[in-house]
């Protein structure tokens, strides 16, 4: 009989608790069973697009049918052929940027200065207003203004309506209902949101003459935003990484002026807090078939995790050879999901029926839940994997797919050695994939590895097991 081991835990304080892990790897609860309930699947790989040299992309940005990147100190302008042409530079090489638009002109701010690039006529220039603040760190567009944040200040600032190269001094004001920084400022619909260490402000567009601006009284919450470079639109909401006076952070969707909690899955929650740091992650969102998909990488830490919202869950990702995903800044750019990669400047279209992080390997492992019988011993003749066999490629690697097992036999502390199986070439649809005597334990657990570049859809297991003879 088909039996159950996938289930939705994450091992964090101990693999006593649960041992489950899913690595490049989500899951679809299907509404009318038919072979199963659950099923898992392949997250998307990496196709390239466009490679700018060594160092990160610093910031993507898109208008009309052009897409704009920063790397290093240039800010380029690039077409959907992936020709780049170089418009312009501004006076820093490294950190993250903001933009914004108005229609006519793109904004962006570096954290010292702040550059005006004229779609029109394709002039790229600095912000020369002597009334212009220094070290505005984010941007955003709202009704005609430019608004920016000052780094390390409680202040917010506006343009004149419809110029990002005119200022007044005076056109600021003040996050009053906590003393802390405005990490970033975002035009959310009607309301400019303004996130706080340790608090979070909702202002709106009164249309009063001298400045328009006034606080929403009674929106605001005391949740801050942990990682200004976390927040990202998501599911017609904001999503991000919070913080409170209580000191721990979790990830956070914005539902109306409260936050509310991304999944509930404690031992994900305790994995995080215990990183080294996280005021340096960054987050984008995405969809995928129908999933609501949000990617919150910790580059202190080398980690990666991806939360679906159509299940709740959360699962690691991480690419060949290091800890953590490529991904890390992001756009939509015409129906297409664009990221550029945390360490060099190539940038990529995350799609899913490519199975390759730009031809390198994406390893997907699943670790499923104690199979157990109170505390008997069991024997277990074999154990089935259902999943979609022959769906190989044509040459080369994959074209022979193999999964590989491990079984554990003491509650997930250590594993055995991988035994392998054919998954079945490119049309062998019928290619049942079954290890057999493994052997006699009180408590099984189970790890799956497939790192062939081919789709990954799995079903299910059968397990033929018996109480051991004593």
């Amino acid at each position: 009989m088909q039996s159950p081991l996938f289930g939705v835990g994450l091992q964090g304080k101990s693999p006593v608790i649960t041992s489950q892990r899913r690595l490049n790897l989500y899951y679809e609860f299907q509404k009318d069973q038919d072979r199963t309930m659950v099923s898992v699947h392949g997250t998307p790989g990496l196709e390239l697009f466009k490679d700018l040299g060594d160092t990160p992309i610093r910031g993507l940005f898109e208008k009309g049918e052009f897409l704009y990147a920063v790397h290093r100190g240039t800010f380029y302008e690039i077409n959907n052929a992936g020709v780049a042409t170089s418009r312009g530079t501004i006076n820093t090489t490294s950190g993250k940027v903001s933009m914004a638009t108005n229609g006519t002109q793109i904004m962006l701010v570096d954290g010292l200065d702040g550059w005006i690039y004229t779609i029109s006529s394709n002039a790229f220039a600095e912000i020369t207003d002597g009334d212009f603040p220094a070290n505005p760190e984010t941007v955003t567009y709202q009704n005609t203004y430019f608004i920016v944040s000052i780094a390390g200040s409680q202040r917010f600032y506006i343009s004149a309506a419809n110029d990002g190269t005119a200022w007044d001094a005076l056109d600021f004001a003040s996050a009053e209902y906590d003393p802390d920084d405005i990490e970033r400022v975002y035009a959310d619909s009607a309301e400019l949101v303004l996130f706080g260490e340790r608090s979070t402000e909702f202002w709106a567009d009164s249309g009063a003459t001298d400045f328009p601006y006034t606080r929403m009284q009674g929106t605001q919450n005391e949740w801050g935003l942990a990682a200004k470079w976390s927040l990202a639109e998501y599911d017609n909401s904001l999503a991000y990484l919070a913080k409170n006076e209580m000191g721990q952070v979790l990830p956070m969707r914005l539902n109306g002026y409260q936050p509310q909690r991304m999944g509930d899955d404690l031992e994900f929650e305790h994995i995080i807090n215990n990183y080294s740091a996280v005021s340096d992650a960054s987050g984008f969102a995405y969809m995928l078939g129908g999933h609501p998909m949000y990617q919150l990488n910790f580059p202190a830490q080398g980690a990666s995790w991806l939360f679906d919202g159509a299940t709740n869950l959360w699962t690691e990702l991480k690419s060949q050879g290091i800890d953590r995903h490529r991904a890390e800044t992001h756009v939509d750019y015409l129906n297409q999901t664009i990221v550029g990669d945390y360490s060099n400047g190539r940038i990529y279209k995350i799609k899913g029926d490519v199975y390759t992080d730009n031809g390198e390997r994406i390893e997907r492992e699943l670790v499923t839940k104690h199979f157990f019988d109170t505390d008997q011993r069991l024997t277990v003749d074999s154990i089935e994997l259902l999943m979609n066999s022959g769906s190989g490629v044509t040459t080369g690697q994959g074209s022979d797919p193999q999964v590989m097992l491990q079984v554990s036999k003491d509650k997930g502390r250590t594993w055995g050695r991988e035994l392998w199986r054919d998954i079945g070439a490119i049309g062998e649809y019928t290619k049942r994939v079954i290890w057999r005597r493994l052997g006699m334990a009180r408590d099984w657990t189970f790890k799956l590895r497939i790192t062939d570049p081919v789709p990954v859809h799995i079903t299910g297991t059968v397990i033929k097991a018996r109480p051991a003879r004593s």
